[in-house]
């Protein structure tokens, strides 16, 4: 294992590579975000964005290089790091029917450890909406739901 950043930050890859064949999608990426940072991902179509990100969320294998979150690789930590990332799309896919306090406790149910409805609620600025059904949210609320 490599030690130092790898150790102390959220996402780290080094010379990360993906090929389809003879086609490279990704060619040798070195990429550290460390804790309460934010960073953006920027590049014409086909520069291998969505396949960086899909390596990042474990949907893909790379076929080199090193990929690490919170210190972990997928491969021996795949629960553990499941547990502490979400992914959120521009199209959400909720369902509309819900409340915002269903949808919270649904997907909660999907985890061994992590915060109550009442504490998401919180967090996203949304306790007056918790009984609001998803289809008759804002844009931006939808977001923080799905966040």
């Amino acid at each position: 294992m490599t030690h130092g950043a790898a150790d102390d930050g959220v996402i780290f890859c080094r010379d990360l590579v993906k090929r389809y064949g003879d086609v490279e999608a990704v060619r040798g990426l070195d990429l550290d975000v460390g804790r309460g940072e934010c960073f953006g991902l920027l590049g014409p179509n086909g520069a291998g964005k969505t396949t960086t990100i899909e390596i990042l969320e474990g949907l893909l294998d790379p076929t080199s290089g090193e990929v690490r979150l919170f210190g972990r690789s997928w491969k021996e930590h795949e629960n553990e790091i499941r547990e502490r990332i979400g992914i959120t799309l521009q199209d959400t896919r909720l369902t509309d029917k819900l409340t915002v306090e269903e949808t919270f406790s649904l997907f909660r149910s999907f985890y061994r450890h992590g915060p109550t409805p009442a504490e998401l609620l919180d967090r996203v600025q949304l306790t007056e909406k918790r009984l609001a059904r998803y289809e008759t949210l804002s844009g931006g609320q939808k977001q923080r739901v799905a966040v």
